[in-house]
């Protein structure tokens, strides 16, 4: 690097985001994490040692994978290069793999490569690296904000340790927000400002764990104060709601936070939470979730959760998904809401699912015969096949209703649909059990046909 390169490389460390400048440059100014980077983890002493092994480093944006990458490129002996995959090739990684050999033949030393944004590689893209992850001639980290369980190759992942990243408390954000105020050397404290309590209080609450979007507002607040008459720059409880006006939501209509919001959105339905329930529909609402998939899980558990136990369910899941299309936001908010409340408040009974499920596995597994009497008699030659020959018509008999035998033979006296007893399926079972009053009644209080000798 000569003259000019230094200066340049100066210049753009100190016009740098105040994110990035104050990224940790040691293990010991890493706050946060200690699950994975505690002083008695494996991770942290690989590091100490410089005997790292590849890993993947995954969580949300602003918990520090970046971080944690830059600080083993201060402590590792080993070559380190970085490269993002949203705009890598694989020319590129032929450089890298190329630069490695050459440097692991003649001097014997490591190369470790992070790449940012892994899961942004295609399948090709992460096929090429194995054979040199395999090897040795590359020690990969990766960092990603998608589950690598379904965004990295399988191959890759089982020749890699996988370090889950938690979102940061408010504690660790307000250590940061704190010391970055007043580093006088990369941080704002050559400006002499002042954050307040309640002001630090904030921005660590509003930024949701993430420790980059609490500080880029810190140096937007700090940047665009005036002076104070004592000559300070003052972060009041004021600028800092002014720097960020809306909870930074963790949440990618892709990845993780979609599906486990919306899994803690039926989850709370079908365990009769209706405030949960509507906590979770308002958060995906707010992150932008589509309407027409929020109304079409409302309906899957209003058929899956509640069933029977309370039929109106399922008509007002449908009748609400129908009114959103019609409808659209910000007004379907409410009709979605009503759904979910209703939905999250019926009796609950999963027993017409387990009918079906029962019911698909016996016809998948069992050859039946149709009886003759329940086969189709409207077409011709019918009769002299015998086909609908002694069927009963149920409004012939008493109770509307025939005891003639309807599930084929091979099934015998099968019960796939069980009442639960709670709910409507209380009614269900008594209007049952009265059609089949004189007929053998078993052990659970359900019916079954007698046998004819």
């Amino acid at each position: 690097m000569d003259l000019f390169e230094y200066a340049a490389s100066k210049k753009r460390e100190s016009s740098a985001p105040l994110a990035s400048r104050m990224r940790p440059r040691s293990l010991d100014e890493i706050v946060g994490q200690e699950q994975i980077i505690g002083r008695d983890r494996m991770l942290y002493r690989a590091i100490k040692a410089d005997r790292l092994r590849s890993i993947i480093l995954y969580g949300p944006p602003g918990t520090g994978k970046t971080t944690l990458a830059e600080v083993i490129a201060h402590t590792t002996a080993a070559a380190f290069t970085t490269i993002n995959a949203t705009s890598a090739g694989k020319k590129d990684m032929e450089e890298v793999v190329s630069k490695a050999k050459e440097s692991l033949g003649m001097y014997g030393r490591r190369t470790i490569l992070f790449i940012d944004e892994i899961h942004r590689f295609n399948k090709g893209q992460q096929d090429y690296l194995l054979p040199f992850v395999e090897d040795g001639t590359i020690i990969l980290i990766g960092a990603t904000t998608e589950n690598p369980f379904f965004e990295v190759n399988g191959a890759l992942l089982s020749r890699s340790l996988i370090f889950e990243l938690k979102p940061l408390s408010k504690e660790n954000i307000e250590t940061i927000l704190r010391r970055a105020v007043s580093d006088p050397e990369r941080g704002m404290g050559s400006f002499d400002a002042v954050l307040s309590e309640d002001a630090c209080s904030f921005l660590a609450d509003m930024a949701d764990g993430d420790a980059r979007a609490a500080l880029n507002a810190l140096e937007l607040g700090v940047l665009t104060t005036e002076r104070s008459e004592d000559g300070q720059i003052h972060v009041t409880l004021e600028v800092a709601q002014e720097c960020i006006q809306k909870r930074m939501a963790r949440y990618d209509k892709d990845g993780d936070q979609h599906y486990d919001t919306i899994s803690a959105f039926i989850k709370s339905m079908r365990g009769s939470d209706p405030d949960a329930a509507v906590f979770y529909l308002a958060r995906m609402l707010n992150a932008g979730e589509d309407i027409r998939f929020l109304s079409r899980r409302i309906m899957i558990c209003a058929a899956e959760d509640v069933g029977c136990a309370d039929p109106m369910a399922i008509v007002v899941a449908a009748s609400a998904a129908q009114a959103v299309e019609r409808i659209g936001m910000p007004e379907s908010q409410l009709i979605l809401a009503e759904a979910a409340i209703y939905v999250a408040t019926a009796p609950k009974s999963n027993s017409a699912t387990e009918a079906i499920f029962k019911a698909e596995k016996a016809a998948a597994e069992t050859k039946i015969t149709i009886p003759s009497y329940l086969q189709d008699a409207h077409y011709g030659g019918s009769s002299r096949l015998k086909r609908g020959i002694g069927y009963e018509y149920a409004h012939d008999f008493p109770k509307h209703f025939s005891k003639q035998r309807y599930l084929p033979e091979e099934l015998g006296d099968t019960r796939f649909y069980q009442p639960s007893g709670q709910g409507h399926e209380k009614t269900i079972q008594r209007y049952l059990n009265w059609l089949h009053e004189d007929l053998t009644e078993d052990s659970a209080g359900g019916y079954h046909h007698k046998r004819e000798n």
